[in-house]
Formats: structure tokens, sequence, C-alpha cells
């Protein structure tokens, strides 16, 4: 499983995330601890403190983890955030509608029958079309895996 996620890792540093932050969020995806510390985190990547902070305050904003409550210890507590995945693809709701406006701009200020208006236009009508889609999709594929969730309990 290690060399597993270090291959993700590795993959998720590749498409620009911070080496650090990708070993972090593999190393929580693919314990099988419930939740991890930071010692922890260094521990089992050979990190500095730093590195792991610093991974911790990238991934809990967009929601891949969580801090979670862990009685009678002082230390805080992490873990790989159920959900994370369709909360990650629906932050890009804010992406496909920033840019659509954008493309709506473009075109108010570009000649109606110039290159730059069809380019525009086309830019237009995927957001458009990719900010229709992804709301249902993203419904749909919950739906599905708590149904899967339900069948195995």
């Amino acid at each position: 499983m290690r060399d597993a996620a270090e291959r993700l890792a590795l993959t998720l540093a590749q498409g620009g995330m911070q080496k650090s932050t990708a070993r972090v969020l593999t190393a929580l995806l693919y314990t099988e601890q419930d939740t991890m510390t930071s010692a922890d985190l260094r521990e089992q990547l050979q990190i500095s403190s730093g590195g792991v902070s610093a991974a911790v305050k990238q991934l809990l904003p967009i929601g891949f983890i969580e801090r979670v409550p862990a009685p009678g210890s002082r230390r805080d507590h992490y873990r790989f955030r159920s959900g994370a995945w369709a909360g990650l693809m629906s932050q890009q709701n804010e992406v496909l509608r920033t840019m659509t406006a954008a493309a709506e701009e473009g075109l108010a200020a570009a000649p109606d029958e110039s290159a730059t208006a069809e380019r525009l236009r086309e830019m237009q009508d995927f957001y458009t079309y990719m900010s229709e889609q992804m709301v249902p999709l993203i419904e749909r594929w919950r739906e599905q895996y708590e149904a899967r969730q339900g069948s195995r309990a």
C-alpha cells in the first residue's frame, strides 16, 4: 500500500500539488488508523513539522481532510474526509461559473463575427454545459454511493 500511496502522491505532485502536501494527503487516504496526528505523519513520511503543518493548512480549507476531536489527547488529529472527492468537484462549480462569466465579458467586448467571438462562444458553451451537468452528475454519484453503502451494511 505504501508504494501505491507514493505513486499517487507523485501523480498529484506532477499535477501541481506540492510534494509534501500530496504525501500527507495520500498518507491519510491510505492509513488503516482512524486518525493521524502531525507527529504520526512526520514519522511515517519522514518530513519536517513545517512540511506537515503547511500541508494541513492547504488540505483543510479545500475539504480533503478534517480535524477531528480525540478525547484525552491534546494533539490535533486528522483524517481523510468522507465525501472529499465529490466535495472537490462541487467546488469546481465556482470555477465553471467564473469561466462562463469571463467568456460573457469577452463576448460583450468582441466584434460579433470575429474569430475571437467564435472562440469565446465555444468557451461559453463549454462552461455553460459543464455547469449544467456537474451538479446532477455529482448528485447521481452520491445517490449511487449511498445505495452501495447501504447494501454493505
